[in-house]
């Protein structure tokens, strides 16, 4: 909790987020547009505004950031706002969605909230893995996999950054990461370019880079001159 300068705790930061709450209702009662929307038509906004949110990381700008944030939170705010109207049992509200973080972050930090000793951050990671690897069995009745919950629909790149750093904190050999061309897969096979951007993928971790930033990073300095290509042709 925030300290007020008369050294009394200020017990009143996030009455804002209640604020949001309450104009998501208003909206939802009062707004034709809002009163329609569905988890599957706000799906697209929810990604939409994630990488907005990523562009305005990677320009600096701290209002930029500040802004789109608010554009995720809101995203958030709406779903809870769909589920709570449901009246088949599978309903929730914004407080559960909170509830639930909570629980889990507490749950997942015993060097914080119980009395859990840890050496340092690479302690706190290894911890993270087997409490959640704990949660995945009781959830599924066995041990499942290590690389549950790791959503396939994400960007190439990251997905197979994804894995292969998931894999590795469990132990896997690092020897599972060499793909080769011609491999097959559910979808196909795998040729020698995607062979080689896995590969790639794993060179950039062994570097400690994150190589889905990395050739974003790349792909902006050639928008940039591909944009002064266009200013000089023009003059």
């Amino acid at each position: 909790m925030a300290e007020a300068s008369d050294g009394q705790v200020d017990r009143q930061r996030g009455a804002r987020l209640l604020d949001l709450v309450e104009v998501m209702d208003r909206l939802r009662a009062g707004c034709p547009w809002d009163a329609r929307q569905t988890h599957e038509s706000l799906a697209p906004f929810l990604l939409e505004e994630t990488y907005e949110a990523l562009e305005a990381l990677d320009s600096g700008d701290a209002q930029a950031v500040r802004e789109e944030l608010g554009d995720v939170l809101l995203q958030v705010v709406f779903h809870a706002r769909v589920a709570a109207e449901r009246q088949d049992g599978t309903g929730y509200t914004i407080d559960d969605v909170a509830d639930g973080i909570v629980q889990k972050l507490t749950r997942r930090h015993p060097h914080v909230f119980g009395d859990v000793a840890v050496s340092g951050a690479e302690e706190v990671k290894a911890n993270w893995d087997a409490i959640k690897a704990a949660e995945r069995a009781a959830a599924s009745g066995g041990p499942g996999s290590i690389l549950d919950g790791i959503p396939l629909a994400q960007p190439a790149l990251s997905l197979a950054t994804a894995l292969q750093r998931r894999a590795e904190r469990a132990g896997a050999p690092s020897g599972l990461a060499d793909v080769a061309a011609g491999e097959g897969a559910d979808d196909g096979e795998v040729s020698e370019i995607g062979a080689e951007l896995f590969a790639l993928a794993a060179k950039a971790r062994a570097a400690g880079l994150d190589p889905e930033l990395e050739l974003r990073s790349a792909a902006r300095v050639y928008r940039q001159r591909v944009q002064a290509w266009e200013r000089s042709d023009r003059d």
